[in-house]
């Protein structure tokens, strides 16, 4: 149950943090372009990256620590840096056609199932 808590603390502080840089995006640089989304999806890969290399180093973290900060924090703040890794660490393995499979897998899906999603939900909300 304790594992639990670990995420559900870093989620909450990872969803404040994620408005809190919209907002200062929006602030900064206008709402023409989704700077708010980049600025997160950028850094929360930054700091994922961060971690992963920590984890595999000397300066390994405790399970509470990644539970609270990779699972809860960074997976409430942005998903794009779990995906981000993920296909990083297909690159360093070899995989390379597996990592282009997942960038333009979760690209292009995603972009595909949002579309659906729009088109589904002005259909039945009309």
């Amino acid at each position: 149950m304790e594992k639990y808590l670990f995420i559900a603390l870093g989620a909450a502080a990872g969803a404040n943090a994620r408005y809190l840089a919209g907002v200062w995006a929006g602030d900064h640089f206008g709402a023409a372009f989704p700077a708010g989304t980049l600025l997160v999806n950028v850094t929360g890969s930054l700091i994922l990256g961060f971690l992963a290399a920590l984890a595999g180093g000397r300066l390994a973290l405790s399970p509470e620590l990644r539970l609270l900060l990779a699972v809860g924090f960074l997976g409430s703040y942005t998903t794009f840096s779990s995906f981000t890794v993920e296909s990083l660490a297909l690159t360093q393995e070899g995989g390379l056609w597996a990592a282009f499979v997942n960038v333009a897998g979760n690209n292009l899906l995603g972009l595909a199932a949002a579309a659906a999603g729009f088109y589904l939900g002005r259909l039945i909300g009309s």
